[in-house]
């Protein structure tokens, strides 16, 4: 008998290590297969919610966040790179230049959950921002990608062109921070036991096995 298990993935289509965490996850769930039943949610998470409209150059904007030389900045993509290509994620470093507010691509996703496609749509965000370049905060293109995992594109344009679902999200990232959910991803297993950070599918598939066997018990 296969066990339940609820998972609230807490990140952002910005972050690089998001995209590694999700794919070390989704791994580690197909390692464990038919013993554990997954019912994920993603969970909105805004590394700049003050981005203005346009964005800001990346290495600007990590420099000013953080501190970063150039050399530094170019090691960790490089990491990054590598870590994505482990699991299967081409991270095309040279196409994203710049950083974008993403809070209309977390209303779109809240949509999607209601129609059964956030994880298609995730993942399509994922891959259009990392691998493709893509803008995540224009319109247009967060219509395409509504359309192209299987979402009514009109119904899409009608939900950006609007406030809807703008304070289901604030609601969901006030509630996230409350809980002490600074940093992303956050992996919250059945509500109790936290993940924090990209970890390896090995990790993933440890907790999950093990929290399966303790609620077996």
């Amino acid at each position: 008998m296969s066990t339940s298990m609820k998972i609230d993935f807490v990140s952002d289509v910005s972050c690089p290590w998001c995209v590694v965490g999700l794919r070390s996850l989704e791994q580690a769930i197909e390692r464990v297969g038919d013993n554990i039943d997954v019912d994920l949610h993603f969970q909105p998470f805004e590394l700049n919610p003050q981005m203005p409209a346009g964005g800001q150059d990346i290495f600007e904007h990590v420099a000013q966040k953080y501190g970063s030389t150039r050399e530094q900045f170019a090691a960790n993509g490089e990491a990054i790179s590598a870590r994505g290509a482990a699991l299967g994620f081409t991270f095309r470093m040279d196409k994203r230049g710049r950083i974008y507010n993403t809070f209309d691509a977390h209303r779109l996703l809240h949509w999607a959950e209601l129609q059964g496609k956030q994880l298609a749509l995730k993942n399509a965000l994922f891959d259009a921002y990392f691998t493709e370049g893509l803008n995540p905060e224009d319109h247009a293109v967060l219509t395409e990608l509504a359309a192209s995992v299987g979402l009514d594109a009109t119904q899409a344009q009608q939900i950006l062109a609007s406030d809807t679902y703008a304070a289901e999200v604030r609601a969901q990232e006030q509630f996230y921070r409350g809980q002490g959910i600074n940093a992303v991803p956050a992996v919250i297993i059945n509500d109790r036991h936290l993940i924090s950070g990209g970890q390896p599918v090995e990790v993933f598939e440890q907790a999950l096995r093990q929290l399966a066997a303790a609620d077996a018990q």
